[in-house]
């Protein structure tokens, strides 16, 4: 897998097949199906990082079908943590070394933007004759920590509003803490109820912990 240059296929009549030994029907057919059904995500590609094919799971790091990614390189996507294992690869390949070959990468998902990391290997397959060879890239994606919840969105007078309900004041007793009347206090608990989309007082105030807008270690409760 060169850095992003040369051709890949040069000293062969045609591009290989992807299919490699399974290229003559039906044993192409079942390789691509079974291929398809693979969830971890798969390319074969010349010894550039060009695409030949790649399944599903593959194409969706893209965001793309996986008929869209014929001709694209894997290093347009996916960046080595460390050039030198990609030159590694490719001096390998040139003197006809055939091994499998682990390169840390990291890479912007194309579901959330979110930036991931994980390990492509390549492992040259096809007929041992074709210099260079065509090449097997498995990609494993490491798991990475959900995204810290997010802060919710209350005013100050709503996350008051919230605290005195925590500490089981009633409608009234908020209202005449706030300077409010009952119809202001249900106006407010009514549109932080649409907005956080939960329905009760109880769950209002169950909500708003977890969201970060009440202090988790205080008591009396009191805004966050």
């Amino acid at each position: 897998m060169a850095d992003g240059t040369g051709t890949g296929g040069a000293g062969t009549a045609g591009p290989p097949d992807p299919a490699g030994p399974y290229a003559e029907d039906p044993w192409r057919n079942y390789f691509l199906i079974l291929l398809d059904r693979i969830p971890t995500p798969i390319a074969v590609c010349h010894a550039d990082g060009d695409v030949l094919i790649a399944n599903p799971a593959m194409a969706a790091q893209w965001g793309a079908a996986p008929g869209q990614l014929r001709g694209r390189n894997l290093l347009d996507l996916f960046r080595p943590r460390a050039k030198e294992q990609v030159h590694r690869i490719a001096e390998a390949l040139r003197l006809g070394h055939r091994s499998r070959y682990p390169v840390e990468v990291h890479w912007q998902s194309a579901a959330d933007g979110s930036e991931r990391e994980g390990e492509l290997t390549v492992d040259p397959v096809g007929d041992p004759s074709l210099r260079p060879p065509v090449l097997l890239a498995l990609l494993r994606v490491r798991d990475t920590p959900p995204p810290p919840t997010p802060r919710g969105t209350a005013s100050p007078v709503e996350a008051r509003i919230l605290a005195l309900a925590a500490a089981g004041a009633t409608t009234a007793a908020i209202g005449t803490a706030m300077g409010l009347t009952v119809d202001g206090v249900n106006y407010h608990l009514t549109r932080l109820a649409r907005r956080w989309r939960v329905q009760g007082r109880t769950a209002l105030v169950a909500k708003a912990y977890v969201l970060g807008v009440l202090a988790p270690d205080s008591w009396p409760p009191a805004p966050a």
